[in-house]
């Protein structure tokens, strides 16, 4: 919840100059976040936040709590302090929280995407109503799902990976500046604050990197049956890989918003990271980490 609230307008004008809004998909980040303010208003930045917290909730407790529970299960499957066994981790966790709260992803998206004036969706629940009914049933909440769970293989892998691997370094080679003087009670070292944050700003920006096209993807079949003219989106994931790549290319297209997205991608998961770091420290469940 720390980290999606931290990140909510860059994750707006994302969303919308992933799919090409028509009136933001000729602007860039900093000039997009200033139209919604000036033609919506400053809350209109957090626009589909409401139900990124109803979703984020399940989302993030089911994520890390399988990737504690995976790893735990692997127990050094592939040898002692295995990278396999952690990248492998990382990504099941990804993977279990992804498939259970997909349809408030979805819901969430086409909130954001709307702008100011339009009257498509008057709500949560409304979202959630027509898609069902108008687009193909339940299996119409979880358009774009493909393209999220290749993605969270190695977004997920990725990211808790390397965060694992930046903490062991940072503690195994600068203690004195990485690590606080507190320490847990099998005498384990912690982190401070500031090594929570650098190492799960690196985890991002290099999981993101990775998975972006995919990102964009997902995005584009989430929000196909909003308009007619973007109908053609919801054919499949290779169908609209190979039409936003023949229409826009790489750059313009597959990577669309991935400046704002990297921007993005570091606080949200150097927040994400340290606020679970802090929560574990204050519950007592931080075994540390010894080297």
């Amino acid at each position: 919840m720390c980290s999606k609230t931290a990140v909510a307008p860059l994750d707006r004008i994302k969303i919308l100059m992933q799919a090409q809004h028509k009136h933001y998909k000729n602007l860039g980040f900093i000039s997009g976040l200033k139209f919604i303010v000036k033609n919506e208003g400053f809350y209109a930045l957090y626009k589909g936040n409401f139900v990124q917290m109803i979703r984020i909730v399940p989302y993030a407790a089911g994520q890390f709590t399988a990737y504690e529970m995976y790893k735990k299960h692997l127990g050094g499957s592939f040898g002692q302090y295995s990278h396999i066994d952690r990248f492998l981790a990382g990504a099941a966790g990804g993977v279990t929280a992804a498939t259970i709260t997909y349809p408030l992803d979805m819901i969430r998206a086409r909130l954001a995407f709307l702008s100011s004036g339009d009257s498509l969706y008057s709500g949560i629940s409304d979202v959630a109503i027509k898609i069902f009914k108008q687009e193909g049933g339940f299996r119409a909440l979880y358009r774009g799902y493909l393209p999220n769970v290749i993605a969270m293989v190695p977004y997920a892998g990725l990211s808790f990976y390397t965060y694992e691997k930046m903490k062991y370094l940072c503690i195994k080679h600068a203690p004195d500046y990485f690590c606080s003087k507190q320490k847990t009670n099998t005498g384990g070292l912690i982190l401070n604050v500031f090594a929570k944050l650098l190492c799960g700003g690196i985890a991002g920006a290099i999981a993101h990197t990775v998975s972006y096209p995919l990102d964009v993807t997902k995005r584009r079949m989430q929000l196909a049956m909003m308009h007619p003219a973007t109908y053609k989106y919801g054919l499949g994931m290779w169908s609209t890989i190979r039409m936003i790549y023949y229409e826009d290319g790489v750059v313009r297209g597959l990577y669309r918003g991935m400046t704002v997205h990297f921007v993005r991608s570091v606080p949200f998961v150097a927040v994400g990271f340290t606020s679970y770091e802090i929560m574990k420290q204050m519950m007592n469940l931080d075994t540390g980490m010894k080297v």
